[in-house]
């Protein structure tokens, strides 16, 4: 969009209009391009730092300053002066009053494209989020005979261009000047300046000042050369603290030459969600481009932050964020690989750390090792699993037990744990996270390991059966008992088992639940839908309650013979057994756990009196 008229240096300043509705992109740029006006300066820094960058890829000896002045009288205003290229009167009705228009693109400097951050026409009318007036003046290096120039903008879209004497500014670069406009002086405050200069541009590669203050801190933190490596360790935990707000567990260096990617990773010291979103701050070419990279790390590697500086990746429009494409894929792997070198570092020589690393992130790298056979391998004696024999790695649960047997749910593991333990049988609970995933794997890692589901019917097979003549003894109490349980969907049965202190325990497997689940619901559907999941009524195995014919309370329990009191009696056990195994109670359970109280009482405390008036309890 080029404007209106040509401006001659001779002629008397006139007015010319952008080819845009300025107050319009205005707030485009405030509402829906970028987060916040304080993109302003980075947009001021970048133009600075990019016209630097192309007065040295012909002059590598030009100078290389950037200072930022703020005028803390009258109206709040800030001048951002740089030693760069430059700008000729064409220059700025080309560059300046053009949208989209770079400077970069500038004949002789396609080449050095890669070198520059940012577009000077966009950025520049970006400063109108908190700036109502702009003022440039620029003095051109490759065109050593053109006078300086002037360009004056407002936010109304309207700009002036005119020539000034040599004297005004006798050597190459440009000074922007900023007028505050209603409600953003706060913006161009000197504090503010210096704060957002810092966080921008402390890795830019240029001398930096706000006023007299450095802003540049190079070299970056992690590039800095220290007595040892305790001292760089310590130098980089304050780094993170200062950036992040915590003191990391540690540090992974991320060093990927051929991205042109330097930086750190500080490993989290407390656990975090796996779908929690990491932020990470990247620097491109020195300048911050974005604090929260969502997208920069594999999506296992949650319970690491990073800071680095790029040369390769690209941002987006609002240069706030990073472009999605086969680069950052790249850049994706190879930092993860960075990672899980660090981690296989730790495994091989700092079990320590490792130990004290996986105390609070064993879920992150559990959920690495499920796609990676290598990362299992190397982590298989430090994951801890919960087992029958207490916290164990696979490893070493897999040298105790011929067969790892496990659950898939925590549910299963609380159900048959405590019997199976007493049987010999080793137990792992899959129930967790990634867990089964992981057991179910481990052959593919540990040849020759036998791994097995344990269900409801390999514990049962595992009880030892009660003698015929014993069982035959008790068919008429066994009788009661499943006639009281059959509506529950549940079927008793008679085994001798260990501990002696369980009198009993109530087993189903995923299938009978589903079972139980869809008779509930035909149960309570219309006749329509009660049709339908009739229909769907599979031959799944039912629970079952086994009853511990080496527990005395069954014994004496088995001695019943009123059928009331036999009820009661089961529906106690059968309540029971569930509380023990911390299954989630349906309405049912709980009105019969209920029920099974009250009987018990009434039947502790019921007693007839006989003719002579003596209390006697039946």
């Amino acid at each position: 969009m080029d404007s209106q008229t040509s401006q001659s240096s001779q002629a008397p300043q006139s007015a010319h209009m952008f080819q845009v509705d300025l107050r319009g992109l205005v707030d485009l740029l405030s509402h829906h391009l970028y987060s916040s006006p304080k993109v302003y300066l980075r947009e001021l820094l970048q133009n600075a730092v990019d016209a630097i960058t192309a007065r040295r890829a012909e002059h590598p000896d030009a100078p290389a300053v950037v200072r930022l002045s703020v005028d803390t009288e009258g109206a709040a205003t800030l001048r951002v002066e740089d030693t760069g290229v430059g700008l000729t009167e064409s220059d700025v009705h080309d560059l300046l009053a053009t949208i989209g228009r770079s400077s970069k693109r500038a004949e002789g400097l396609q080449e050095a494209r890669s070198d520059f951050l940012g577009q000077f026409g966009i950025g520049l009318l970006a400063c109108f989020v908190v700036a109502e007036r702009i003022r440039v003046v620029s003095r051109s290096a490759r065109t050593p005979g053109a006078p300086p120039v002037e360009w004056t903008a407002r936010d109304d879209g309207s700009y002036t261009v005119r020539t000034l004497p040599d004297s005004v500014r006798p050597e190459p670069g440009t000074t922007v000047h900023l007028q505050a406009r209603a409600g953003a002086a706060e913006w161009l405050s000197e504090q503010r300046v210096l704060a957002l200069a810092r966080d921008f541009g402390s890795l830019l590669p240029y001398d930096v000042r706000v006023g007299d203050t450095p802003v540049t801190e190079l070299p970056a933190p992690w590039d800095r050369a220290y007595p040892s490596p305790a001292t760089r360790r310590v130098a980089l935990a304050r780094h993170c603290h200062d950036v992040f707000g915590f003191t990391p567990l540690d540090s992974i260096d991320l060093d990927v030459p051929l991205a042109g990617i330097r930086g750190v990773a500080y490993v989290l010291p407390s656990a975090v969600s796996p779908a929690q979103r990491a932020g990470h701050r990247v620097h491109l070419k020195g300048m911050l481009l974005t604090e929260r990279a969502e997208q920069l790390l594999p999506d296992w590697a949650f319970f690491v932050r990073c800071v680095l500086d790029t040369d390769s990746l690209r941002p987006t429009a609002s240069r706030e964020a990073l472009y999605e494409d086969e680069t950052l894929a790249a850049v994706r792997e190879a930092l993860g690989e960075r990672i899980r070198s660090w981690l296989t570092g730790l495994a091989a020589g700092d079990p320590e750390r490792l130990a004290a690393f996986l105390s609070v992130h064993f879920l992150g790298v559990k959920s690495l090792a499920r796609h990676d056979r290598d990362m299992l391998r190397t982590m298989l004696p430090w994951l801890p699993f919960e087992t029958t024999d207490g916290q164990l790695s696979l490893e070493e649960f897999a040298q105790r037990h011929p067969v790892v047997h496990f659950t898939r749910t925590v549910e299963e593991y609380r159900q048959v744990a405590p019997i199976a333990s007493a049987q010999g049988i080793g137990v792992v609970n899959g129930g967790y996270t990634y867990d089964s995933e992981l057991i179910e794997a481990l052959p593919s890692v540990r040849p020759g390991t036998v791994v097995a589901e344990l269900d409801a019917d390999t514990v049962t097979a595992h009880l030892d059966a009660v003698d015929p003549a014993e069982e035959l003894a008790l068919s008429d109490f066994l009788a009661a008992a499943r006639a009281k349980l059959d509506p529950l969907g549940c079927d008793v049965v008679l085994r001798a088992f260990h501990p002696l202190s369980v009198p009993a325990l109530h087993l189903d497997d995923r299938a009978a639940r589903h079972e139980q689940a869809r008779a509930e619901a035909e149960a309570q559907a219309d006749e329509l839908w009660a049709g339908i999941l009739g229909s769907l009524r599979g031959g799944a195995p039912r629970a079952r309650l086994v009853l511990n014919h080496l527990n005395p309370l069954i014994r004496r329990i088995g001695s019943l013979h009123e059928a009331e009191l036999i009820g009661t009696a089961t529906e106690s056990l059968y309540g029971q057994a569930l509380l023990m195994a911390q299954r989630p109670l349906r309405p049912a359970d709980s009105a019969l756990l209920n029920r099974a109280f009250l009987g018990l009482l009434e039947w502790a405390t019921h007693s007839d009196t006989d003719s002579t008036g003596t209390v006697t309890d039946e």
